[in-house]
């Protein structure tokens, strides 16, 4: 098993990337890391080449780079490369904490759609007070979506909460703005009601965005442009929470602070339960390969997440079943 890896990519790179893959090496024993960049500062990170083949780059993808334009300009850039590995079937998968555009224009272009899907998705894990989690889709890898791209998003969605999160029988949502079958635009009545004929997936309905949070479904579905703005507006909401809550603490009586120290361990509790490190990474579904997206600040462990989030993808040919389960609808 390979997992090519973008080394350059992100806010803190390669530190985080490197220590991340320190960290995951520990229990992916059957894994070859590829890690693309500079090898000379990979090497300064890194505590030993078990498992770990170096591949220098010269180039780096910046954010602000156009994505196509990277892409085609900047060969020998860490994500080009990390990306033409899997499509030359070198490695299994690619992971990077780089330029979101890129890594998705890179993807369609080099590792390719799935057959029949005609709009891959971008798919995150985020948390529920329950601990059990959710996967949502699409999160703005498209900004306008049709019915059927709703559709292909939650069998998308479905494969993988069965197959790498082992949830069986996943319950899949729509979002709209009322649960009742009648609420919605023209576009999520009609994904209603195709999803509806559609025995092989445990469809639920409709599912408000207050009741995402609350474990209402292991699939929720939504267009691009209202799938990115609830996963921003959620982040928001927890960083805003956790500030607040510390500084009504720090700022407050002594009562307070003691209050505050009594309930510590509960708050960090909290702050583990709004945190989408153990979550991993953004999986670009509907590729004919693993394709994931770390966030750029992403920490060493939200790194280590990804990876062993991959090795699930991996493991469990996610991607192998959905490209079955789309060429049959040819047949």
């Amino acid at each position: 098993m390979k997992i090519a890896i973008d080394a350059m990519g992100g806010d803190f790179a390669p530190e985080n990337i490197v220590k991340g893959v320190n960290l995951a090496k520990k229990e992916l024993s059957d894994v070859t890391f590829q890690l693309y960049g500079d090898a000379t500062k990979i090497r300064e990170f890194l505590d030993n080449e078990v498992n770990v083949e170096i591949i220098a780059t010269s180039e780096v993808i910046d954010f602000h780079d156009d994505p196509v334009t990277a892409i085609k300009a900047k060969k020998d850039s860490s994500l080009v490369r990390a990306v033409t590995a899997v499509k030359k079937g070198e490695a299994d998968a690619v992971l990077s904490a780089g330029s979101t555009g890129a890594l998705l224009t890179a993807g369609l272009l080099l590792v390719k759609r799935i057959k029949q899907v005609s709009r891959p998705a971008l798919m995150s894990t985020l948390p529920t007070v329950d601990g059990r989690g959710f996967d949502m889709l699409d999160l703005g890898a498209n900004t306008e979506n049709t019915a059927q791209h709703l559709v292909d998003f939650a069998v998308l969605g479905s494969y993988y909460a069965e197959n790498v999160r082992g949830i069986e029988k996943p319950r899949v949502a729509l979002i709209s703005n009322g649960s009742e079958e009648s609420k919605g635009s023209p576009t999520v009545k009609e994904a209603h009601e195709l999803l509806v004929a559609m025995p092989e997936i445990n469809f639920i309905g409709n599912i408000e965005a207050r009741d995402i949070l609350t474990g209402g479904a292991d699939v929720v579905v939504a267009d691009g442009f209202t799938g990115n703005a609830i996963l921003k507006a959620v982040e928001g909401t927890a960083s805003v929470l956790m500030k607040q809550i510390k500084t009504a603490i720090m700022e407050g009586s002594l009562t307070t602070k003691i209050g505050g120290a009594l309930i510590k361990k509960s708050l960090s509790g909290l702050k583990d339960l709004m945190s989408t490190d153990a979550a991993g990474g953004a999986a670009f579904v509907g590729l004919k390969a693993p394709v994931v997206k770390a966030h750029g600040n992403s920490s060493e462990f939200a790194i280590a997440s990804a990876l062993k989030q991959i090795h699930k993808m991996i493991e469990s040919d996610v991607s192998g079943k959905l490209v079955k389960h789309f060429e049959a609808l040819d047949k």
